[in-house]
């Protein structure tokens, strides 16, 4: 997989489970790719329809596949509730570039819990020559040629 910087454009979700008892939930969005990990604002009050509208970068430098969105309620008084997740393969997005507002099902427990909405960029890192035109970052050690005269 080419290096580069994933964009992830993090734009609504809907239809997801409300279960707090008596105030709508407020939904946030932990968002994964590897060891990288960002967190969308705490929507307070915005029950099973939020929306963020926010940008966050990850950098890609192999051939991991994948992004995870997990859902959370935010909780004053208790542990976070975890509402559902979305696994997003980025396999498309470096082939392609970009792939515009797409909706992913929600799961929990293997089960649908509505919807979350992002739109996803890729923007390779330009190859790296060395001082002879040898792509710097195939660098495969072994025999070099010497320039040196026996």
């Amino acid at each position: 997989m080419p290096r580069g910087t994933l964009e992830v454009i993090l734009v609504s979700a809907k239809g997801l489970d409300d279960s707090d008892f008596l105030s709508s939930i407020d939904p946030y969005v932990i968002l994964t790719y590897r060891a990288q990990e960002h967190k969308s604002t705490v929507k307070e009050g915005a029950g099973s329809n939020p929306e963020w509208n926010e940008i966050f970068l990850f950098t890609v430098s192999d051939s991991a596949s994948e992004l995870n969105l997990k859902i959370m309620d935010k909780d004053k008084f208790s542990k976070d509730d975890f509402l559902g997740e979305a696994i997003i393969s980025i396999d498309a997005v470096v082939e392609e570039g970009s792939i515009p507002e797409t909706v992913y099902n929600v799961v929990k427990d293997e089960e649908y819990r509505g919807e979350i909405k992002v739109a996803l960029s890729f923007t390779p890192e330009p190859e790296r020559y060395d001082d002879q035109g040898y792509n710097a970052e195939e660098s495969y050690g072994g025999w070099t040629e010497s320039n040196r005269d026996i």
